[in-house]
């Protein structure tokens, strides 16, 4: 993509949100619900996430949950970086780089590239293991060990000396992994029953229970580690996207009970989810594309509270008709990305 200079850059920190919260309009407000939506998010940490850039690479970028403060904290022209993460005391940040030819897979990603260690502000980044190794490496609970996914098994890793220290059947897992904050518990995406089952395993034993069955992708932990967050794409959608349909965002309980809609919108998919750090906000992208478009540009973002789910967006008649009683709740909409996380990170440059 060619650089505009002055004007365009202007024109694209404006439609990326950058140096003015999300809902509103240069010229002003824009949804009021919305705006107050920005103001109560605005102070809650910070979200990272993968976005091309104008250069046509990807790079990570930070901002505000409110969409202010943006910021390119890679800048790296002959790499990609994709599928970030805060360390759970949020001093560092771990993610994927891949070559500028590669092109991000949204469903290998966590096989592909170096996985790499930065500070959380992205400064001072330290390959950690070559092409494809520590393949999906989800950080542990004090930010010592990851734990990672192979077709040999789940293995956990001392940071530090790089030594594997234990292993464990993966059971039916092949993608996806996601170690709980309280350690106890892994989440991935398995074969197990149906495919593309959510489950859940105890983290010491091996022992596993299926959380949500069939079509489910995506899972992450609540930070009272009692609840996964994930999407889920029903089956009979009457012919909704060429008898396709589109995936919504659920929960449920890591036992498999309570299980519930957060928020769905005929046309989008919804991926890329994670809960705000405070547990009260849902974030997650909104996609016409398959695994949220990681080939082009990515998909828009957006926030909504918790506590307006279930949540069904638009007019969208086919959710709404397998969920009648179904909110109306406000979206504060962001910019474009893939894979965003949202922590608190340690920085120097609040």
């Amino acid at each position: 993509m060619k650089q505009c200079f002055l004007v365009c850059a202007v024109a694209l920190m404006l439609a990326a949100g950058c140096g003015r919260p999300a809902g509103t309009a240069a010229n002003g407000p824009r949804d009021p619900r919305a705006v107050e939506l920005a103001k109560e998010v605005h102070n809650l940490g910070w979200i990272v996430y993968g976005a091309r850039t104008e250069k046509g690479d990807w790079d990570l970028f930070m901002m505000r949950p409110d969409g202010s403060d943006r910021r390119d904290i890679t800048n790296t022209p002959d790499y990609n970086e994709a599928a970030a993460r805060f360390s759970p005391d949020g001093g560092k940040l771990l993610y994927r780089r891949l070559a500028k030819g590669q092109t991000v897979d949204g469903n290998r990603y966590g096989l592909q590239g170096e996985l790499v260690i930065a500070n959380a502000d992205g400064s001072n980044p330290q390959v950690f293991g070559k092409e494809g190794e520590y393949p999906w490496a989800s950080w542990g609970p004090d930010g010592a060990q990851f734990a990672c996914l192979a077709p040999s098994g789940i293995f956990f890793v001392d940071i530090a000396t790089h030594k594997v220290v234990r292993t464990l059947d993966r059971k039916g897992i092949f993608q996806q992994l996601s170690w709980s904050p309280d350690g106890k518990s892994l989440a991935g995406v398995a074969n197990v029953g149906e495919v593309w089952t959510i489950v859940r395993m105890d983290a010491a034993t091996g022992e596993l229970n299926p959380v949500h069955e069939y079509q489910n992708c995506t899972p992450h932990w609540f930070p009272d580690s009692r609840r996964l967050l994930f999407s889920y794409r029903p089956s009979g959608q009457e012919n909704e996207n060429n008898g396709a349909g589109w995936s919504q965002l659920m929960m449920a309980d890591a036992d498999g009970k309570n299980v519930g809609l957060v928020y769905g919108e005929d046309g989008v998919h919804i991926y890329g989810n994670i809960i705000s750090p405070d547990a009260r906000y849902a974030l997650f992208t909104r996609s016409v594309e398959e695994d949220g478009d990681p080939h082009h540009a990515g998909s828009p973002m957006a926030i909504m509270r918790l506590s307006d789910a279930p949540t069904i967006g638009g007019a969208s008649p086919t959710l709404r008709k397998r969920y009648p009683r179904a909110n109306n709740g406000v979206l504060l909409d962001l910019p474009k990305g893939w894979k965003p996380h949202w922590g608190m990170p340690k920085f120097t440059s609040n």
